[in-house]
């Protein structure tokens, strides 16, 4: 613990020091009860992703046996990512990546040619990649969050538990040490002024 000093200016040193721990407080338990909600949505929102990549999975699962088809084998050509679209969201301060989009690259295909299914496959197959692509980035996101609220549970922590209780302590003792050598000032200045009285009765009854 810092030593300080028991003086007048020590003492509006650190009652300004507890007016700007006391007005800073507030904000950063505001900003982590937002990152605590935030955090509790994104993974609400990751769930409902993950389910539904499941179910999708499911559905792919039910005729993945045409893929042996030598046009099923050569389907990842029709399935080359162009470019994941994203925007930032801040949240108290913190900006977090959302997923919007995923473009994949043209293909061109003869539809008399091509089996009627691979429409339907290359649709299922765009959807779990999207949903694969939305996932990685939500945790990504939930991510930062969870470091940020880390960070900011320390601060509040720090303000609570150990910068307003220490400023508090060393108002406490302060005046206490300044309230003592005033009194003591009264004492000697009493002391000092019967001495005078006495002194100057002496020399009138000489």
């Amino acid at each position: 613990m810092a030593k300080i000093k028991f003086t007048k200016g020590e003492l509006k040193r650190q009652r300004d020091a507890l007016k700007q721990f006391k007005r800073y407080l507030p904000t950063l338990q505001l900003k982590k009860q937002q990152l605590q909600l935030e955090i509790l949505q994104q993974n609400s929102k990751l769930t409902d992703k993950k389910q539904a990549f499941e179910k999708r999975k499911q559905s792919i699962v039910s005729w993945v046996g045409l893929l042996a088809d030598p046009i099923g084998t050569g389907l990842k050509s029709f399935l080359k990512i162009k470019r994941i679209s994203l925007r930032l969201k801040n949240i108290a301060g913190v900006d977090i990546p959302v997923f919007e989009t995923v473009e994949f690259e043209e293909t061109d295909y003869d539809l008399f040619v091509m089996p009627l299914w691979l429409d339907l496959a290359i649709e299922h197959f765009k959807d779990a990649i999207s949903l694969i692509k939305a996932i990685e980035i939500g945790e990504k996101g939930v991510s930062i969050l969870r470091r940020e609220l880390q960070i900011t549970t320390q601060r509040v922590n720090l303000f609570e538990k150990v910068k307003i209780p220490a400023a508090e302590e060393n108002i406490r003792l302060i005046k206490i040490y300044i309230g003592d050598q005033m009194a003591n000032a009264v004492g000697r200045c009493k002391i000092a002024k019967k001495k005078i009285e006495e002194l100057v009765l002496e020399e009138v009854s000489a």
